[in-house]
């Protein structure tokens, strides 16, 4: 591969990670992607099937913390660039099991910068001959800012406040990467984002749990009143927001990418339940399986971004809104649950 530009992607077997790998190698046909994931629960190989066989793509299995495997990964493929997916993102987990969070997220991100730092600088502010232009992204969460109330919307000036061991730990990790760029002269992209859906969504999660309970006759939990609320963005959407900022961002600053589509969980669950009865009738109504269970500790009230810097300065714009999105998501899943 040493004809070709290596990039490295991590947690790509998961799901925004996964649905990135495919998107980005049929988009730059000229590049070697290695995907380096730990296949946790949150990875699974059969995300990556129509790349498996890609001379392009290598997958490698391993841990973000294992500094041995991340050194030797830069020394045979001679790393151009980071795309850094890889995390504990579950926050019901994260309450469980805070441990993992700090280790993944925090102490795995610092890993990866460190080695990236040794292979491309001599010192601060001192890139080897051809490293000039090699760069770190970090995919983060809208989380690290908190909760909104009723109006607002997070802005990349916004104050950090996370109120979760995941956000927490996604935020330390936002930290690491700017100081990497301020103290180091490193080049660093971050991207922020809204809550993701779309094919290839682990099973817990919000939507494919309203879908997979609806399917399958159970009751579908809503925690609380139902009335928390998200901005929801199509995974693909997000994929090409990445790929741009990646391509064409300003090194240090961070781009928040979000899908102006606001949705209570309530309207969702309803939503989802009404497109199920016209695809997948029954004698009563999906809706009649929505059932509310006690809210989750710490539930943050409303995450809502604002997307104007990368519109803006790069020129982004999501392809799908809610309506539309949600559709091909749910054909996916009942193609997914059907098999």
């Amino acid at each position: 591969m040493k004809d070709k530009t290596s990039i490295l992607v991590t947690g790509g077997a998961g799901f925004i990670g996964s649905n990135f790998v495919s998107y980005f190698l049929e988009e730059n046909q000229n590049i070697h992607l290695v995907n380096l994931d730990k296949l946790t629960y949150a990875g699974d190989l059969n995300n990556l099937q129509e790349v498996e066989n890609n001379s392009n793509y290598t997958f490698v299995e391993g841990d973000i913390c294992d500094r041995h495997l991340i050194e030797e990964l830069f020394t045979t493929y001679n790393f151009s660039g980071v795309i850094h997916f890889a995390a504990e993102s579950h926050v019901d987990n994260s309450i469980k099991n805070p441990d993992a969070f700090i280790q993944t997220n925090i102490f795995g991100t610092f890993n990866l910068l460190d080695v990236a730092k040794k292979h491309w600088m001599d010192g601060p502010f001192e890139f080897k001959s051809g490293c000039e232009n090699n760069k770190f992204h970090h995919i983060s969460t809208d989380e690290v800012y908190g909760t909104l109330g009723e109006t607002g919307l997070f802005l990349e000036s916004t104050p950090y406040a996370p109120n979760s061991p995941y956000s927490a730990s996604k935020a330390s990790s936002d930290f690491i990467v700017r100081s990497y760029f301020h103290t180091y002269g490193m080049n660093v992209l971050t991207t922020n984002c809204s809550n993701n859906y779309g094919p290839k969504q682990h099973d817990e999660k919000l939507i494919p749990t309203i879908i997979r309970k609806a399917l399958s006759g159970e009751d579908i939990p809503i925690y609380g009143n139902g009335k928390n609320i998200r901005d929801w963005l199509y995974v693909l959407d997000h994929c090409k927001g990445i790929a741009l900022v990646y391509d064409k961002g300003e090194f240090g600053e961070t781009y928040n990418i979000g899908g102006k589509n606001e949705r209570d969980n309530l309207y969702i669950a309803n939503t989802i339940c009404g497109i199920l009865d016209a695809l997948r009738p029954k004698d009563k109504s999906y809706t009649e399986q929505i059932t509310f269970v006690k809210d989750r500790a710490g539930h943050d009230f409303r995450y809502a971004i604002d997307a104007s810097k990368l519109e803006n300065e790069l020129g982004w714009k999501a392809d799908e809104n809610f309506e539309t999105g949600i559709q091909k998501t749910i054909e996916w899943y009942i193609n997914k649950y059907n098999k």
